[in-house]
């Protein structure tokens, strides 16, 4: 960048610079380049930090400034990969601020917030006023696929020493204490192959699907007199399908990969249960479908953190008194929230820009919000009554 930025914006323009695409995606690489400039920015300003070991050359870092009392810890986490550049209209890499939005792929998802936590934490490490307890920063890799790196940690967490945990994503600087959960899972219809020539000597797969996929058009309407007062009804909606060889083949298999939301109080476990019931009772009034569930692709829990526990209240407070939108509000995506409130820690969600804006083929965060986010975080940060937690840690 050739422009003066605020040092919390340099960053993120530094950060948009790397590659982090995950794995998983066509034009992927490892998250290292990320971890190793997290690691760089912190050991200059003489915090502690480690590694954590995901997956091969995939680690988590963690950061930590000592507080008042030890025995208890905020976990401040943001994800360091992202999403496929493939289809961008600007150039992906190339951090840009026009019109007072900074352009880049990740800027808004979620190297935003990831620069407002580690210049936060930074200012509370150089400071002379020591927090009230341990902080704990957490750059995670794999969000963007299967959330690998949030796993790893919560595995070896002692999540009893823990009084909330924060998580960066795009939420238009409101708290958010609620999330969907999610399953998705493939279901395969199979048939009889046959010539097209002579239809009715085959069983069409492709056919069978049609009757699956009307029951779960139906079955949306049952879902739709479901309602959580933050995030409505839970959804479900078909996003690929695969069926038949070629045109003259009657096709023996056909799959459709389904994806459905979970409301807070669903288990993965009853919606599967539900769904195998739905598929029963179309193969009972169609004899000729054969239709199966494979195990799920990718599960998430729900989240919902109670409104009115302390450290809810104290983000209220730290954004009431900066002038900003404290009302908590729900998200339909998923996020790492939830492995840590699954752990029974209470988690708020909160970061600078709009989930409109992450994926997109323009990529942008407001450069406005990310100069806020940080004192946000650091406020909190310092936030003593946050050590009085709603479930007694």
């Amino acid at each position: 960048m050739t422009i003066s930025l605020p040092p919390v914006l340099q960053t993120l323009a530094d950060l948009i610079q790397i590659n982090s695409v995950n794995p998983h995606y066509g034009s992927g690489v490892t998250e290292s380049g990320m971890i190793d400039y997290i690691e760089g920015f912190f050991e200059r300003r003489g915090i502690r930090t480690w590694r954590q070991s995901v997956l091969p050359q995939r680690e988590n870092l963690i950061a930590s400034v000592r507080g008042l009392d030890p025995t208890r810890r905020m976990i401040f986490e943001a994800h360091v990969d992202t999403v496929s550049v493939e289809g961008m209209d600007i150039s992906p890499f190339d951090p840009v601020v026009k019109q007072g939005r900074m352009y880049g792929r990740g800027s808004c998802d979620t190297k935003g917030g990831l620069a407002c936590m580690m210049h936060a934490l930074a200012d509370v490490g150089e400071s002379a006023v020591p927090p009230p307890c341990d902080l704990w920063f957490v750059a995670t890799v794999d969000e963007e696929f299967a959330y690998r790196g949030v796993a790893e940690f919560c595995r070896e967490l002692d999540a009893s020493a823990c009084v909330v945990a924060v998580v960066a994503e795009p939420t238009e600087m409101q708290p958010v204490i609620a999330s969907k959960g999610l399953v998705r899972w493939v279901i395969e219809t199979t048939g009889v192959a046959a010539h097209s020539a002579k239809p009715h000597l085959g069983v069409n797969a492709i056919s069978s699907m049609v009757r699956v996929l009307a029951a779960l058009e139906d079955d949306a309407v049952r879902l739709s007199d479901l309602s959580h007062p933050l995030l409505g009804p839970p959804t479900c909606s078909v996003g690929v399908i695969r069926g038949g060889t070629q045109v003259n083949l009657v096709p023996a298999v056909c799959q459709v990969e389904v994806d459905r939301r979970l409301l807070p109080g669903e288990t993965t476990e009853s919606v599967l249960q539900d769904y195998q019931s739905l598929l029963n009772r179309v193969m009972e009034e169609f004899p000729q479908v054969a239709a199966t569930m494979h195990p799920p692709m990718l599960t998430d829990f729900p989240l919902e953190t109670p409104a009115d526990c302390v450290p809810v209240q104290e983000m209220i407070r730290v954004l009431d008194d900066l002038g900003l939108c404290a009302i908590p509000i729900g998200m339909p995506f998923g996020s790492d929230a939830s492995k840590f409130g699954k752990l029974g820690i209470p988690s708020l969600i909160f970061g600078p820009g709009s989930i409109d804006q992450a994926h997109t083929a323009d990529e942008f965060v407001d450069c406005e919000q990310v100069v806020l986010c940080q004192e946000v975080y650091r406020r909190y940060m310092l936030a003593d009554r946050v050590m009085t937690t709603c479930h007694g840690h």
